[in-house]
């Protein structure tokens, strides 16, 4: 369970550490890769604790989230609007919602 903490820790470290920087062209694509990255991992966790987890659906779920957002913000760009922020309160919802579940889990793990 701590591995896709640790790699996602560790991920952000490295990348920190890079000193890389997005052209603001590409602010908007990247950060919505990172939440779409952060949703899966937290939902890889999820899925784990609850003794369902599959690599398959893990990696087919994180790369179709990247591409899914990764869509909408070109498609938003194009149209002129703000379509990438139904991807901002969709990630974010789930996010929260297996955060929560985790943290129920975790809790009642503790007390068991």
């Amino acid at each position: 369970m701590w591995l896709p903490i640790l790699g996602l820790l560790l991920g952000i470290f490295i990348g920190a550490a890079a000193g890389l920087s997005v052209p603001v062209e590409y602010a908007r694509y990247v950060g919505m890769a990172i939440l779409a990255g952060i949703d899966a991992v937290i939902g890889g966790i999820r899925a784990n604790m609850e003794t369902h987890f599959d690599s398959r659906v893990f990696l087919s779920g994180f790369i179709g989230n990247v591409a899914l957002a990764a869509l909408l913000t070109y498609l938003a760009d194009r149209l002129g609007v703000e379509l990438y922020m139904a991807a901002i309160v969709a990630f974010g919802v789930r996010i929260f919602n297996n955060l929560a579940v985790i943290r129920r889990r975790w809790l009642f793990h503790e007390r068991g």
